[in-house]
């Protein structure tokens, strides 16, 4: 994979190595035992510090979807997907592999890892079934 744009320093750079590395990684808190994405330096629900890094399961269900439309030459259409991971975290990315007009609300999904613009992203596949 190639080099992701210059990102933020702490926790931003942090999940950027992780992906880099070829893990999908996000945050849990030991305080609260709940979930975090993006990633913090703070939980956003308690409040505390020093959160941890876990390996989610990767399942998850479409929330919502949008379809951005464009010419075959510029890469034809793909979609937008907000998606709900079970660990409880609702993430911004792509259905890949699946024309954008298959795509639906509570589908079944998969995170892989895979490129988006040159960097390393967390993409989702629909589930095996």
């Amino acid at each position: 994979m190639t080099s992701a744009p210059t990102a933020a320093v702490g926790v931003e750079r942090q999940y950027v190595d992780h992906l880099e590395q070829g893990r999908f990684l996000i945050q849990h808190c030991s305080a609260c035992r709940r979930h975090v994405f993006h990633p913090r330096e703070i939980c956003p629900h308690c409040g505390a510090e020093g959160l941890d890094w876990v390996a989610p399961a990767g399942r998850a269900t479409v929330y919502s979807f949008t379809t951005v439309a464009r010419k075959p030459e510029a890469g034809g259409d793909y979609n937008v997907s907000l998606v709900d991971l079970e660990e409880g975290v609702r993430l911004m990315s792509s259905v890949v592999g699946t024309p954008p007009d298959r795509v639906r609300i509570g589908m079944a999904v998969q995170a892989v890892i895979g490129e988006r613009d040159g960097a390393p992203a967390v993409l989702f596949e629909e589930a095996k079934r």
